[in-house]
């Protein structure tokens, strides 16, 4: 006896149902692996989905040491967050005159994976600031990564933080990190470098290459460079080569 079906289309929305089940199971195979080597962060950062930034600001900051690498950092949405830390609580004024506020103070300051020095006249005071040096050292004990900018390296050599590194420093004020610092390995001819948990950039806008470098090394060169081209940012990337190298003595 010839069977009819009641409902001839019940088979075609049947067919219709497992193509695109099969259709969606392809896509999600094919689907890029955010933790494929060249855009994730090496094995041994992996686990950590959340980073916090401190940037340490003092009187007499230079401003552009601060706010080059924050536009940086700051534009890893959602993996890192970018605070500003002083000795003491609210407004810091720069060497250029603008003010910034600090959120925290040395005595209330968040656990930081990465911290940021930078540099600025007000180095010559800092670097004999027991405060600054000391929460330093502290900081430096649990943090991911030491980075300076500028004549901030100064101040990291002064608090014994670079002994038996390499480094590099602001190319005009050079000799004062190396007087800070005589155990350590300064390295005139570089833009930055990178020695482990310990990063220092040369001077000023040098600091929007060692953070870019940094991004990089942390979560992969497709973050970094998309970072660079949203801020329409030429990044010098050879780490070895600082184009004001002739300006140190």
């Amino acid at each position: 006896m010839k069977r009819t079906d009641k409902h001839p289309w019940t088979a075609t929305i049947i067919a219709v149902a497992l193509m695109a089940a099969l259709c969606a199971t392809a896509v999600l195979a094919a689907a890029p692996d955010d933790s494929a080597a060249g855009d994730a962060a090496p094995a041994k950062t992996a686990a950590k989905d959340t980073r916090t930034l401190g940037i340490v600001l003092y009187p007499r900051f230079e401003l552009l040491d601060v706010y080059g690498p924050a536009e940086m950092f700051g534009n890893v949405t959602g993996k890192l967050k970018v605070v500003m830390v002083a000795q003491k609580a609210g407004s810091v004024a720069s060497a250029q005159g603008p003010r910034v506020v600090a959120e925290y103070g040395f005595d209330d300051c968040p656990p930081l994976d990465l911290v940021l020095v930078p540099g600025g006249f007000g180095t010559l005071t800092e670097v004999n600031n027991p405060a600054m040096l000391q929460w330093l050292r502290e900081r430096a004990e649990k943090a991911e990564i030491m980075m300076s900018v500028c004549s901030g390296s100064a101040i990291l050599a002064k608090a014994g933080l670079l002994d038996g590194r390499r480094a590099t420093s602001n190319k005009q004020y050079f000799n004062l990190a190396v007087a800070q610092g005589p155990k350590v390995d300064w390295i005139k001819k570089a833009r930055w470098v990178d020695d482990g948990n310990r990063v220092t950039s040369s001077g000023v806008s040098a600091g929007m290459d060692m953070a870019l470098h940094v991004i990089e090394r942390l979560y992969g060169t497709k973050t970094a460079e998309t970072i660079a081209d949203a801020a329409e940012y030429q990044w010098h990337r050879d780490a070895d080569n600082d184009p004001f190298a002739r300006f140190a003595k």
